[in-house]
């Protein structure tokens, strides 16, 4: 098993390290709608190493221009999109493409690993680049342990107290607890903990980092953030988009497995933390990490909701059932929507339910934290029009319209005493100028600068994996009966009891 090195951390706002990037799986379609953009947007800031080389790798054959040229057509042609500025920087575009190599490779031949050795030795002289390297593998996970071993077989992984080498891993990290483990076990064996980053790009997202700051660097919200005056919390996780063309995968998947383990879980822990001792890697991932070991343990049957949306609706167009989808096994059991009720058994959490919901197909794309604080006692108002007080509540918008929103009572103008409900909005774009991001440029440069805060530790996936493996097994022999729901809708309606019962309900999706 490989040993922890410490190398010196770059500041952040400063940039990386001389470095060496290699993309496993450069041809695909997250390397070119995600990663690509996100190197450029880095170049563009003047985050990216001065000296800087990208090898791209695939089992396709390609020359280094002609590569080169792939990914400038890419850029080129989401040029208008979302990711980049109006007009593109053509001088640091260029400085980018002149940085990559390609290498045709097979990723289970040993001698590919050596050609790969003999590549980075020459980027040395041609680039003017370091030893330090970090290895993307942006591939089916299938692949992930097989290319780790090659590497540590060619003596690519090994580090010294002058350089380091680092690996990326993306999600799913396994499918279940036992091949989450299988596959750690794996990694270590070339690789120590910290040369492990596990990419979920969701933790890359301005607003999800913000959870932290908002709570923490804020003395009106943290000393009410407790059991003694929350009532619950809403966690959702909604998309308006059906499995497209990845049936192939979610049929093995499911949303359970794509989503609950790591976006969600994410989540959860950010919202539901202690206060680290500092903001370093490790304070953080620990107080993270103690949220989900403080889960209990999940009833399939009383505690969660399964469901596949049906044919429906979305923006008045029809939109297609999921056994209707392309690559889609006509009798599918598997679910495109999950929602659990969750507790967190610690001091300052006991007895406060945390609900947790995501969809495919849904009315609204919105991902977003729902603080419902308790109400207040209404003896004062018992001789009042006022019948009832609305609970005042939170809301961390993380998704598409990032901010937040304050909800709470004011006196409706008038001679009687009757109170409203009014909200105060905050959206970030009012406040500040959004960099273009696909939300991989914080991720990758973390890594170049050894930041692991916002990369999952192999104790953290761990936790999320062994509070579902309940609900895995009993799906998996079908104890818990598959809901349905139309497309475009708010979600099946057994997802209600999970709330009613207790006399609450769920934030409307679409619902400001």
């Amino acid at each position: 098993m490989a040993q922890d090195i410490q190398h010196p951390s770059t500041a952040p706002g400063e940039p990386a390290p001389s470095c060496t990037m290699v993309i496993f799986g450069a041809g695909g379609d997250l390397t070119k709608r995600l990663l690509m953009p996100a190197l450029y947007n880095l170049a563009r800031t003047g985050l990216l190493p001065a000296n800087f080389a990208l090898v791209g790798v695939d089992r396709l054959e390609m020359t280094d221009q002609q590569f080169q040229a792939h990914v400038e057509q890419a850029i080129q042609a989401f040029a208008a999109d979302k990711h980049y500025a109006q007009t593109l920087d053509e001088a640091n575009l260029s400085r980018l493409i002149k940085s990559m190599v390609y290498m045709s490779l097979d990723f289970s031949a040993e001698k590919s690993y050596l050609e790969l050795k003999n590549r980075l030795g020459q980027l040395k002289t041609t680039h003017q680049v370091s030893d330090n390297v970090m290895f993307y593998l942006a591939v089916g996970a299938r692949f992930f342990g097989g290319i780790v071993d090659q590497l540590g077989h060619a003596g690519l992984v090994q580090e010294t107290a002058q350089y380091w080498r680092r690996v990326v891993v993306e999600k799913p990290f396994g499918h279940d607890l036992a091949s989450a483990q299988a596959l750690n076990d794996q990694l270590r064996v070339s690789l120590s903990e910290s040369q492990i980053y596990r990419m979920d790009h969701f933790l890359g997202k301005e607003t999800v980092q913000n959870i932290m700051l908002m709570r923490f660097a804020n003395g009106i919200f943290e000393p009410l953030w407790n059991r003694d005056h929350i009532d619950h919390v809403q966690i959702t996780v909604a998309e308006t988009v059906g499995v497209e063309s990845r049936a192939a995968f979610y049929e093995t998947t499911g949303a359970l497995r794509d989503m609950v383990p790591n976006h969600v879980f994410q989540l959860l822990a950010l919202t539901a933390m202690e206060s680290p001792a500092s903001f370093d890697a490790d304070s953080v991932r620990n107080e993270k990490t103690k949220v989900l070991h403080s889960v209990h343990a999940v009833d399939p049957l009383t505690d969660s909701v399964r469901a596949q949306y049906s044919p429906g609706a979305l923006d008045g167009k029809k939109h297609a059932g999921y056994l209707q989808e392309n690559g889609v096994d006509a009798k599918s059991q598997t679910e495109t929507y999950v929602a659990l009720k969750l507790g967190v058994d610690n001091w300052r959490w006991a007895g406060v339910p945390f609900y947790l919901r995501t969809g495919k197909a849904m009315a609204q794309r919105k991902s977003e934290i729902v603080i419902q604080f308790k109400r207040p006692p209404l003896s004062l108002f018992k001789n009042t029009a006022t019948d009832s007080l609305k609970p005042n509540t939170l809301i961390l918008k993380l998704q598409p319209d990032e901010g937040a929103t304050l909800s709470f009572g004011a006196k409706i103008p008038g001679p009687k005493i009757d109170i409203g409900q009014v909200k105060m909005d905050f959206h970030y774009k009012d406040y500040f100028q959004n960099a273009p991001s696909t939300g991989y440029e914080t991720l990758i440069y973390d890594c170049m600068i050894g930041d692991a805060t916002l990369f999952q530790r192999s104790d953290s996936v761990m936790a999320g994996w062994k509070i579902v493996e309940p609900l895995q097994k009993a799906w998996s022999h079908g104890d818990a009966p598959l809901a349905f729901y139309e497309a475009g809708s708010q979600g099946p309606n057994e997802v209600d009891q999970l709330l009613h019962a207790s006399g609450r309900s769920w934030n409307q999706i679409g619902e400001l």
